[in-house]
C-alpha cells in the first residue's frame, strides 16, 4: 500500500511525459500529514541529496521511480529551503530548485492582463531578473492560454522540456516559473504542448529582450532596465512646447547599409554612435529615422518582417549598445523615430503564428488573419491580450530606450479589411462597411498611451488613403497620431521632377496639387526608402538631363521640399545624390563624394536644414493654413512657383522662388508684403552647390508697388533649375546688422 506522502505514480508518469499542466502540485517541497516531502526529477542521476543552502545535508532522497527521488524530511517544522545536489556518471553538480519557490506573478497581473489594460507587462512577462524570496534569478513568464503544458527550455536545462515544466495561472492563461541562480546570457525557449498534446515547434519568446544572432532564433536573457543615461537635459527639452511647432527634419537610415566596416560585415550600435551620429548631427538634421530594429530573421525584409518586438537586433549588438546610441543622439541634439510594425507578423515557426498551437496572436479566419500581399499573418486587434502585447510594446520602446517617437508602418492595411483583397476575400462588418473598427480603436488607444504616458514623444503614421483624421487627437473621432506621411504629395511632386522641362507645363498642378488639402494633417513630406528600390531608382536616377541638369533638378525640388509646408524625411544616400537604387546588402557609395556634383548636393541639404531650424516661418506654422500664402501660383508656362512662409507676428516672413526650367528668368517681378530688403538667405544655383552662380548677389530690394494681391514687389533673377529663399529684414534688423 502506498504511502500517503508519496506522489501517485500517474502524476510522476505525467511529468516524465512532459504532460503535467501543474507540474508544482507534485514537484519540490509539499507539507503532508506525516510531515515535510520533497520531490525532485532528476534524469540521468544516480543519486541526490538535498542540502540546506550552506551545504550541510539535509536528507538523501532515495530513488522513487526512474528519474525520480522522494523523501520525507519529519525534522523540518518550515517549508525547506535547499540545494538540490546529483551525482551522474559524468560528475556532480548541484542548483536551487525552481519547484521550492512559490509564484512570481500575482492576481493583479492575470486581471489586467485579461482586461487588457496592464501597461507595464514588459516589466512582468518574458525573463525578468529579479529577486524572488530573497534569492536572484530569472523569472520566466509567457501567455499561452491554449497551451496543455510549456516548459522554458535552454542550455541550463539541457532544452529538455521535462526539467523546467511552468506554473499554469489558468485564470489568465499566464505560465511562469522562477529559475534560482540564472543570469544575463542565457539563451532559451519554450516549448508547447497544444490543447490537443502535440508538440509544438519551439518558440522565441514574445517579450524576449535579446535575440541571437540568425540564423540562430532563441532568445536570450537580458536587462534592459539597467542603462546609464546622460540625457536628462535633452528629455526636458523635449517635453517643451508642440512638436508640430518645432522644426523636424529626418534622415532615415537602414542601419544595416548606411556603411560596413571591413569584409562587409555590420557596424555595431558603438560603431554607429561614432559614425553615423556625427554625421547627421553635421548635416543639420533633427532627428535619425531608424527603419525597424526590433529582431527579424530576414535580412531581406529591412525588419518589417519582426519576430521579437521587444529586442534591438543581435546584428549591430546587445540592447545596452542600442541604448548607448540613443544616449549619444541626444547628446548631439537628435532624436530617435523607429520604425514599428503593429501590421503584421511573419509566420516563421520560431514565432508569435498559432503560438500555442491555436490562432492566438492572429485571426483564424485566413480572410481577416493574413495578409496576402506579404505572406503574413494579421495581429487580433480586438482580443484584448493582444492589443495590450502592442501597446505594451510601444511604450517600452519609449519608457526603456527613451525613443522620441514611433513611425507606425503600413497604417493603410489595418484601416481597411479590404485591403489588397477581392470580394470574397475578406470579411465586411456587420452594417456592410469595410473599415477595421477593432484596429482604429487600438490605434486609437495606442497613440493615447503614449502621448499621455510620455509627454514630448510623437506618433507618426504611413497612410496613404484619404483616412480622415489620422493627425486629428482622439477625443475629435481623429485617430490620435501626431503626424501623418504626405504621400500624395510625394507621389505627385516625384512625378513632376521626373517630367522633361519642356513638358512640365501641363502638369503644374502636380506641385500645386497638394496644397488643397497641405493643412487636412500635421503631415511630414517623405523621400523615403520605398521611393529608391524596386527598380525605381533613386532621386538623382529619376531626374532628366546630362549631369549639370539631374543635379540642379535635384537641388531645385529640395528647396522646394524644405519651403514647402509639412516637416521633412530624407532617406540616406539621396543626400549626397546616390546614382544607383538602394542595395539594403551594402554600403552607401561613399566614394561618389570624390566628385563635386555629390559635394555640392551634400552642402545644399547642409544648407536647408540650417536654415529651417533657424527661421521660425519655415517651420513654426508647418500644420497651420495662416503659415502659408501663394505668391505665385499659376505661371505654368515659365514653370514659376513662389509663395509666402510665415512663422509668429513678429518672425520675419520668407518667400520661396522656384524656377523649374533650365531657362534662367532676368526681370521676373514678384510680389511682396513689405517694403524694404528681402535678403537672399539661400540659392540652390550658387557656386558652393555646384550651380551656375547665377542670383541676387545678397538680396532685392522690395518697392511700393503692388503685385500677386501684395502692397509691394521686387524684380529678382531666378536662376535656371532652381530654388530662392529670401528672408525679409526689417529695418531695425538692417541697422543692428550693420
Amino acid at each position: 500500500m502506498r504511502e500517503e506522502w508519496r506522489a501517485p505514480d500517474e502524476a510522476l508518469d505525467a511529468i516524465a511525459a512532459a504532460r503535467k499542466s501543474d507540474p508544482f502540485a507534485v514537484l519540490g517541497p509539499h507539507q503532508t500529514a506525516a510531515g515535510w516531502v520533497i520531490r525532485v526529477f532528476a534524469p540521468a542521476a544516480i543519486s541526490v541529496r538535498a542540502l540546506t543552502r550552506d551545504g550541510k545535508l539535509l536528507a538523501e532522497l532515495p530513488r522513487r521511480k526512474d528519474d525520480f527521488f522522494e523523501a520525507l524530511i519529519p525534522s523540518a517544522k518550515d517549508r525547506p529551503a535547499y540545494r538540490v545536489e546529483v551525482k551522474t556518471a559524468h560528475g556532480t553538480y548541484s542548483y536551487l530548485d525552481p519547484y521550492a519557490f512559490g509564484p512570481a506573478l500575482g492576481p493583479l497581473d492575470d486581471y489586467l492582463l485579461h482586461e487588457g489594460t496592464h501597461r507595464q507587462l514588459y516589466r512582468r512577462l518574458g525573463a525578468q531578473l529579479i529577486k524572488h524570496e530573497g534569492v536572484d534569478g530569472v523569472l520566466f513568464a509567457v501567455w499561452a492560454p491554449n497551451a496543455s503544458r510549456v516548459s522554458v527550455v535552454g542550455s541550463f536545462n539541457q532544452w529538455d522540456g521535462r526539467r523546467s515544466q511552468m506554473r499554469a495561472r489558468f485564470d489568465s492563461g499566464l505560465w511562469e516559473i522562477f529559475v534560482p541562480e540564472l543570469t544575463v546570457g542565457a539563451v532559451y525557449k519554450f516549448e508547447l504542448l497544444g490543447p490537443n498534446g502535440a508538440l509544438l515547434p519551439l518558440k522565441a519568446d514574445p517579450f524576449g529582450f535579446e535575440g541571437e544572432l540568425r540564423p540562430m532564433t532563441a532568445s536570450v536573457v537580458a536587462h534592459s532596465d539597467d542603462f546609464t543615461w546622460t540625457d536628462a537635459e535633452y528629455m526636458a527639452k523635449r517635453r517643451e512646447g508642440e512638436p508640430r511647432r518645432k522644426p523636424m527634419s529626418i534622415y532615415e537610415v537602414h542601419l544595416g547599409s548606411w556603411r560596413r566596416g571591413e569584409g562587409g560585415r555590420f557596424l555595431t550600435y558603438d560603431e554607429l554612435g561614432d559614425q553615423l551620429i556625427p554625421y547627421v548631427a553635421d548635416m543639420g538634421y533633427t532627428h535619425i529615422e531608424l527603419l525597424p530594429i526590433s529582431e527579424h530573421p530576414l535580412d531581406e525584409s529591412w525588419g518589417y518582417q519582426p519576430i521579437g518586438l521587444f529586442a534591438p537586433t543581435r546584428r549591430f549588438g546587445e540592447p545596452a549598445g542600442f541604448a548607448r546610441f540613443v544616449d549619444r543622439a541626444h547628446a548631439a541634439g537628435l532624436g530617435v523615430i523607429l520604425d514599428w510594425v503593429p501590421a503584421h507578423f511573419p509566420t516563421d515557426q520560431q514565432g508569435l503564428a498559432h503560438f500555442d498551437g491555436t490562432a492566438l496572436y492572429e485571426h483564424a479566419d485566413p480572410r481577416k488573419g493574413f495578409h496576402p500581399d506579404w505572406n503574413t499573418a494579421i495581429y487580433n486587434f480586438g482580443r484584448r491580450e493582444v492589443a495590450n502585447f502592442l501597446y505594451c510594446n510601444a511604450l517600452y520602446w519609449v519608457d526603456r530606450f527613451h525613443i522620441d517617437g514611433l513611425r507606425v508602418d503600413a497604417v493603410a492595411s489595418m484601416l481597411y479589411l479590404d485591403y489588397s483583397r477581392r470580394a470574397g476575400e475578406w470579411l465586411p462588418n456587420p452594417d456592410g462597411s469595410r473599415e477595421n473598427r477593432e484596429a482604429i480603436a487600438f490605434l486609437q488607444r495606442a497613440n493615447e498611451l503614449v502621448y499621455g504616458s510620455f509627454p514630448g514623444a510623437v506618433t507618426i503614421a504611413e497612410e496613404s488613403t484619404a483616412f480622415p483624421g489620422v493627425s486629428r487627437p482622439t477625443d475629435q473621432g481623429g485617430l490620435g497620431f501626431g503626424f501623418k506621411w504626405n504621400m500624395g504629395w510625394m507621389h505627385d511632386t516625384l512625378d513632376y521632377v521626373s517630367e522633361d522641362p519642356i513638358y512640365r507645363r501641363w502638369n503644374h498642378n502636380k506641385m500645386t496639387f497638394g496644397l488643397l488639402y497641405a493643412f487636412s494633417e500635421n503631415f511630414v513630406l517623405p523621400i523615403s526608402h520605398d521611393e529608391v528600390v524596386h527598380g525605381k531608382g533613386s532621386v538623382i536616377g529619376k531626374m532628366p538631363g546630362d549631369e549639370w541638369r539631374r543635379f540642379a533638378n535635384a537641388r531645385a525640388f529640395y528647396g522646394f521640399m524644405w519651403g514647402h509646408p509639412g516637416k521633412k524625411l530624407l532617406f540616406m544616400g539621396q543626400e549626397f545624390g546616390q546614382t544607383s537604387e538602394w542595395n539594403a546588402s551594402e554600403s552607401l557609395p561613399w566614394w561618389l563624394l570624390d566628385h563635386w556634383p555629390h559635394q555640392g548636393l551634400q552642402a545644399l541639404i547642409r544648407d536647408l536644414n540650417r536654415l529651417y531650424r533657424e527661421t521660425p516661418a519655415l517651420h513654426a506654422r508647418d500644420c497651420e493654413p495662416d503659415g502659408f500664402r501663394w505668391i505665385v501660383v499659376n505661371d505654368d508656362t515659365q514653370s514659376v512657383l513662389a509663395f509666402l512662409r510665415r512663422g509668429a507676428q513678429n518672425d520675419p516672413p520668407v518667400a520661396v522662388v522656384c524656377n523649374f526650367t533650365p531657362e534662367p528668368r532676368v526681370g521676373y517681378r514678384l510680389g511682396l508684403p513689405y517694403v524694404g530688403f528681402w535678403r537672399e538667405a539661400l540659392n540652390s544655383d550658387a557656386a558652393p552647390y555646384g550651380g551656375s552662380n547665377m542670383g541676387n548677389f545678397g538680396g532685392v530690394t522690395a518697392e511700393a508697388r503692388p503685385l500677386h494681391g501684395f502692397p509691394a514687389s521686387a524684380t529678382l533673377t531666378l536662376p535656371p533649375l532652381a530654388t530662392l529663399f529670401l528672408v525679409f529684414s526689417p529695418p531695425a534688423a538692417e541697422g543692428a546688422a550693420s
